[in-house]
């Protein structure tokens, strides 16, 4: 017999587990229970930082591919587009437009310690003198980045300068300056170049091509091309055309349309020199005379292949070119001879016929010319002295002389800024 009795089930009895607890015996249980949950790191269902992470990373591999494509992309077109350029110029080497990084580190140096002379009605609008501009009110621009200068010319907005750089054993350069200080590289190693009258276009020679561009802000857009003989060099711009001296010491000229063909010759007219032109489009040239005197002065027409339309002679002028005609049209300052003197010349155009009525105007000039209103000019002369004419006084018997200019030291030549 079992010492216990037999259940009526299929259950086994045993000892019964005891259903008292005492409440600080379960609220232990429940602390060690929420403790180990505690203990035990679970992953989080969301994690914003982990995933910005992991998809800044992802974005960076990308681009980094995507850079690495364009790169050899860009370097084949570069070095496809270079070699395509120099086959089409004849030339080796880097092509000649140069697309320059801006020279941050030049600012503006203002100064009224040393300043040009007190404005006047002569007084040109600049002055470029050792990597310096110096305006009509004195103030100085250092401008480190331009080398040496041998023109310079206003930008349409004011805002600035366009500087050709003096000729090199590496050929010509074309600044843009800003009035902010900034300086940048247009063009480096190009041969002859000229700027439209407005400065909005420029035109150079680059190995056997001659080419023009469009000046906007700090940049050359537009480019055209067109082949052009071994001594041929642009001369300046007549309206949308360009005009070109065949050879350098001949009068074969021809004109260029740019993006309209090739260039189209100008007839024998026997044209020297250009100076400028008049209001109505007409230029004033210098061409050859049968009279003792050997040249003549001749109104262009630029409708008719530039045939002379009126011819003045009887005054020995000078062969340089140099010269500059005023923005009315009125007169002309040009070298020529009194007696056996060079001496800058001022020319009467209304009165261009079979004759030149002609002044003596000063000491022969050289470079630019800055005509600053209808009778006052302004140029550099053959010594790199400033020289202010007032057209009045020359024509009552009293020539210009050359005048000071602060901060000139012998030797220095400045150049003048012209267009403003």
């Amino acid at each position: 017999m079992s010492a216990f009795p037999r259940r009526p089930d299929n259950l086994t009895g045993g000892p019964q587990r005891p259903n008292q607890v005492r409440r600080d015996q379960l609220e232990g249980a429940v602390r060690e229970t929420l403790s180990h949950q505690v203990a035990v790191t679970r992953p989080l269902t969301a994690d914003p930082a982990g995933q910005a992470i992991r998809r800044a990373n992802r974005i960076r591999r990308r681009r980094a591919g995507v850079g690495v494509a364009l790169g050899m992309v860009t370097t084949v077109l570069i070095g496809a587009g270079m070699t395509q350029l120099a086959d089409e110029t004849g030339r080796e080497g880097a092509p000649t437009v140069v697309i320059g990084d801006p020279d941050l580190s030049v600012q503006p140096l203002l100064s009224a310690t040393v300043a040009p002379p007190a404005p006047s009605p002569g007084t040109p609008a600049g002055l470029l003198l050792d990597g310096t501009l110096i305006n009509a009110e004195g103030k100085r621009l250092a401008l480190p980045s331009v080398g040496p200068a041998e023109r310079a010319h206003s930008l349409p907005s004011g805002a600035g300068l366009l500087v050709v750089g003096a000729p090199t054993t590496a050929g010509r350069s074309l600044w843009v300056a800003k009035d902010d200080g900034l300086v940048q590289v247009l063009l480096a190693g190009a041969g002859q170049i000229v700027l439209a009258p407005d400065a909005s276009q420029v035109a150079w020679r680059d190995g056997k091509d001659l080419l023009v561009a469009g000046v906007v802000g700090d940049q050359l857009i537009g480019t055209v091309r067109t082949p052009v003989p071994d001594d041929a060099e642009p001369v300046r711009f007549v309206g949308n055309s360009v005009l070109v001296r065949l050879d350098r010491n001949g009068p074969a000229h021809a004109l260029w349309r740019p993006g309209a063909g090739e260039l189209t010759a100008v007839p024998e007219w026997g044209i020297l020199n250009v100076y400028g032109a008049l209001p109505d489009g007409r230029l004033i040239g210098q061409v050859s005379g049968s009279g003792p005197d050997g040249t003549c002065l001749a109104a262009l027409d630029p409708k008719r292949a530039l045939k002379p339309v009126r011819t003045g002679c009887g005054t020995q002028l000078s062969l340089d070119g140099a010269g500059g005609v005023s923005d009315d049209g009125r007169w002309l300052l040009v070298n020529g001879k009194v007696g056996a003197t060079d001496q800058a010349l001022l020319v009467d155009l209304q009165r261009l016929g079979t004759t030149l009525n002609v002044v003596p105007a000063g000491p022969a000039l050289s470079g630019a010319v800055a005509w600053t209103a209808g009778t006052d000019v302004s140029y550099v002369d053959s010594a790199g002295k400033l020289v202010q004419v007032d057209v009045e006084r020359v024509r009552a018997g009293q020539p210009a002389e050359p005048v000071p200019v602060a901060g000139l030291e012998p030797g220095d030549r400045p150049v003048l800024v012209t267009g403003s």
